[in-house]
């Protein structure tokens, strides 16, 4: 009995050693990345549907999702290879690329600006805008440039008609707003139903409501291009992480409103419901740079730096978005065809 007992013990023990090897040897396959996200709303949630449904997982990285509540400051951390990869806009990229920054834009899983500019119920027309303050989160930012391009569609000149004031993220733009501080602010399709209190509000324009989509790298991968020199297949691994979970976004409502809801804390179904119809519509198959919507940002940011030699070949590395869809991943995901 006594023999029994301890062949028992030993097989026990040899099966914990097995297992402790084991994933001991998967601890040490899974690559260590730092990657940035800059928003909470649903249109910015690819990166966290990549991670929490399991897809950095699956390509080999072990992520550290790092929130970076601005797609500017994000950048900056690229920069200073505090993270290696993050969320960013193609206005941010050219703008620290005309500064002289090692940056770059390695696909996008939405080129288009998705925006509508919400404000105080008061305000009827682009008339009643005048002489207010419409909030953003920082100049140079994503909604910096909606704001902007959401004035001009109404016939307003930014900071001559209307001023724009760096007001903070989200949360904070909603804050500004219930106080009066702003008289509106940008922002993504459905957020409007997240404004505390039920202040009453309108939407006086929308981005839909131009003469043609407003093309822009939106919710791009950026790094550095020396990253990618040396990491290539780590950044292909993010990418085809992210291919994956804009898939899992278009096919799973359910699954995706729970990420979306843990991560913005809310379980408002109005907003998640509207938000997510917008962003499955927008959300790109084969996620390339656009590369007119970049040049409009690169002529933006020239300037203020006339003298700068960059390009926009010079901020887009398209190559390995190429070589996922030669390698037939896409079709694997999508289907061939769809």
């Amino acid at each position: 009995m006594k023999r029994q007992n301890r062949s028992s013990q030993i097989f026990i023990l040899a099966v914990a050693l097995s297992l402790s090897v084991i994933l001991s040897i998967d601890a040490i396959a899974q690559e260590r990345v730092q990657i940035a996200y800059s928003s909470t709303d649903t249109i910015n949630q690819p990166w966290t549907v990549a991670y929490e449904a399991g897809f950095f997982k699956k390509h080999g990285l072990d992520v550290e999702l790092v929130y970076i509540g601005s797609t500017t400051v994000a950048v900056t951390a690229i920069i200073a290879q505090d993270i290696q990869v993050g969320n960013a806009a193609g206005s941010g990229i050219a703008n620290a690329a005309i500064r002289g920054a090692d940056v770059v834009s390695a696909g996008c899983v939405i080129n288009v600006l998705a925006y509508e500019l919400v404000v105080l119920d008061s305000i009827k027309s682009a008339e009643d805008l005048k002489g207010k303050s419409i909030g953003i989160s920082r100049f140079g930012s994503v909604s910096d440039v909606a704001a902007r391009e959401l004035l001009k569609g109404l016939g307003l000149r930014p900071m001559e008609d209307v001023k724009i004031l760096q007001v903070g993220g989200a949360s904070e733009r909603a804050a500004g707003f219930s106080r009066g501080v702003i008289a509106g602010f940008p922002s993504p399709p459905g957020n409007v139903e997240l404004i505390p209190g039920g202040l009453p509000h309108r939407i006086l324009a929308n981005m839909s409501d131009l003469p043609k989509p407003y093309l822009l790298p939106f919710i791009c991968a950026a790094t550095t291009k020396s990253f990618v020199a040396r990491k290539r297949e780590t950044v292909k691994k993010v990418l085809m992480a992210l291919i994956e979970a804009s898939h899992y976004f278009k096919t799973n409502k359910e699954g995706t409103q729970k990420i979306v809801a843990k991560y913005l804390r809310s379980a408002n179904k109005a907003y998640l419901d509207s938000s997510y119809a917008s962003t499955v519509k927008i959300l790109e198959r084969a996620p390339y740079t656009t590369r007119e919507g970049m040049k409009i940002q690169l002529d933006d940011a020239l300037k203020l730096n006339p003298a700068s030699k960059v390009t926009v070949d010079s901020l887009i590395d398209d190559s390995l978005v190429r070589e996922i869809e030669k390698e037939g991943f896409i079709d694997r995901v999508y289907g061939k065809g769809k």
